[in-house]
């Protein structure tokens, strides 16, 4: 096995680096808002070919030829310089591939190059109330009155909402169809009577997620990407690249060495953690999983650079398992660590350094959250099932009537 890029792929990271070492800013750019160092240096990095490199340059990309290794080494390094890059939230990250695959041209035009820019906000409307795993049961309709659909309904774990300037989100408008059919995916402004967002407070305390209410809200009839009752196929292509966000391998790596820094600042029973055999072998056990989860997608990484993208999605969906069972592993471990640490309200220092996992509060935020990623994007028993059906070729699960 040869996991080295090869000489032009190197002479890519070498450029890449090169460019990157200009971030942060110096001179007078040093003295604009952050916002705007960050969207001056995006573009510099759209001209270069090194940002949105599957985005037509018509729609605010530079448009690269499909290259999985060098996708591989951008994201390496721009994890590791910190710098702006591709902007990982719902609009550009899932909305605009969904558009790219089955969106109208107008829809593209309109929507593509803004949302980049970060100047339009988007949250997804996928979860409801009573259709969460189980998300072909949604009841959220909409009903083309004229020339646009008046909706109803209530979606629930909207992240961004409160942020957001548009939706995009799943409706059923034909009633009387199958449960896979009859849905469409919609674009609502969010900036409108009739749409209601409440925020969700949780187990940490933070107040991420939301729910939505939509009561006579409206969109224009030509907000719908695909044809109308076929969003359920359309959201599975949102859905192929939400899996692509979750189970960073960088995170992952991140994580472990914070785990580890913790491990040997603490203390066991008044002698150094490090020296508990019972905590080294769980140690152990974490790096060896956390060593299959980056070998996986080192597969992943050669099935795309081979163009057998049945085996990159198959992938995808272990790798969205695995990691984030992982992730729950690890923050678990240090949990554990901290003890009765871990029960102190934080102090004014660690509100000021929030995200510094130098900090128990942290650690404490990190364990509570490292349990959801596990629902989203696919929930871990949905991910199994796919898994075994699609790719061990298992029967379907029996269901109700069939």
């Amino acid at each position: 096995m040869n996991l080295e890029y090869g000489p032009e792929h190197e002479a890519l990271r070498a450029e890449l680096r090169e460019f990157l070492a200009g971030w942060p800013p110096s001179g007078e750019a040093a003295a604009l808002p952050r916002a705007q160092q960050e969207a001056l240096f995006r573009s510099r990095g759209i001209e270069r070919g090194f940002v949105y490199r599957d985005v037509p340059r018509r729609y605010g990309g530079s448009e690269q030829p499909a290259d999985a290794l060098a996708d591989a080494i951008l994201r390496e390094e721009y994890w590791r310089a910190g710098a702006p890059g591709d902007i990982l939230l719902q609009g550009p990250s899932l909305l605009v591939p969904t558009l790219l695959a089955c969106g109208s041209e107008e829809q593209r035009q309109e929507i593509i190059p803004p949302t980049l820019r970060g100047e339009r906000v988007w949250c997804q409307g996928y979860s409801e109330p009573g259709a969460g795993s189980d998300l072909a049961s949604l009841t959220s309709r909409a009903v083309l009155e004229g020339d646009e659909w008046v909706i109803h309904g209530h979606k629930i774990w909207t992240s961004n909402a409160r942020h957001a300037d548009w939706m995009f989100g799943l409706f059923r408008t034909e009633p009387d169809a199958p449960r896979h059919a009859g849905i469409s995916y919609l674009l609502i402004p969010m900036h409108q009577p009739g749409v209601l967002v409440r925020p969700l407070k949780q187990l940490t305390g933070g107040l991420e997620f939301n729910e939505v209410f939509l009561d006579g809200a409206r969109t224009a009839a030509a907000n719908v990407v695909g044809r109308r009752g076929d969003g359920w196929q359309v959201s599975r292509v949102t859905l192929l690249h939400e899996r692509k966000l979750m189970g960073n391998p960088h995170l992952l790596r991140e994580q472990w060495r914070d785990l580890l820094a913790l491990a040997r600042r603490s203390t066991l029973r008044g002698r150094p953690a490090l020296e508990d055999p019972a905590l080294r072998q769980r140690l152990a056990a974490i790096e060896g999983r956390l060593r299959c989860a980056e070998t996986t997608t080192q597969r992943q990484l050669t099935a795309g650079a081979r163009g057998a993208e049945h085996e990159v999605m198959l992938s995808l969906l272990v790798t969205k398992l695995y990691s984030t069972d992982l992730v729950q592993e690890i923050s678990r471990c240090a949990y554990d660590l901290l003890g009765a640490e871990g029960l102190l309200a934080p102090s004014a220092e660690d509100i000021a350094d929030y995200g510094n996992l130098g900090t128990a509060t942290a650690f404490v935020e990190q364990y509570l959250f490292s349990l959801g990623p596990a629902i989203a994007g696919g929930a871990s028993n949905i991910q199994r099932n796919i898994i075994g059906e699609r790719g061990l070729g298992l029967p379907r699960d029996l269901r109700k009537g069939k």
